[in-house]
């Protein structure tokens, strides 16, 4: 029996991969937006939530599919919220994860533990269609500290 295809708002072939695992035992498989030549959208909110919901609204021009976006990244208390929104990019417009996390690191070398207190955000929004008014929207939020040597792999650590 064909899967039904619900579209990530992302060309994070990583992602894809990663949510198709969860849903390996269900009825739907995720595809990347570039299936469907999406043109990535700006992300130009000034949260998380706005952000995917942009993504989502963006790729559901292109297609007939439901979408799935999210937006998330890391707030340090102490950096007032930082990296947030701009977490993918905290180093610049060209910088990679390492790039990241080395700037993060860079910045909150100096504090003690409770000075680094953080948390990592998620927002994730599902439309069924283009014109949906009611999206489900998730959002979760997991409170811990950053530390200051790299650990783990593939942007897990």
């Amino acid at each position: 029996m064909a899967k039904e295809e619900i579209v990530l708002a992302s060309n994070n072939l990583h992602k894809v991969r990663e949510i198709n695992a969860l849903l390996r035992n269900t009825a739907f498989k995720i595809v990347p937006q570039s299936k469907f030549d999406v043109i990535e959208a700006d992300e130009t909110g000034a949260t998380f939530l706005e952000n995917a919901l942009i993504k989502a609204r963006n790729a559901a021009e292109y297609t007939q599919y439901p979408i799935i976006a999210d937006d998330s990244g890391i707030e340090v208390y102490a950096l007032e919220g930082r990296p947030g929104i701009f977490s993918s990019r905290y180093a610049g417009p060209d910088a990679n994860d390492e790039d990241n996390l080395n700037k993060l690191i860079e910045d909150i070398k100096l504090l003690d533990k409770k000075a680094r207190r953080a948390r990592f955000v998620c927002s994730m929004v599902f439309l069924r269609h283009a014109t949906d008014r009611n999206p489900i929207i998730v959002e979760g939020v997991w409170e811990g500290h950053v530390i200051t040597k790299p650990k783990g792999e593939n942007g897990f650590g």
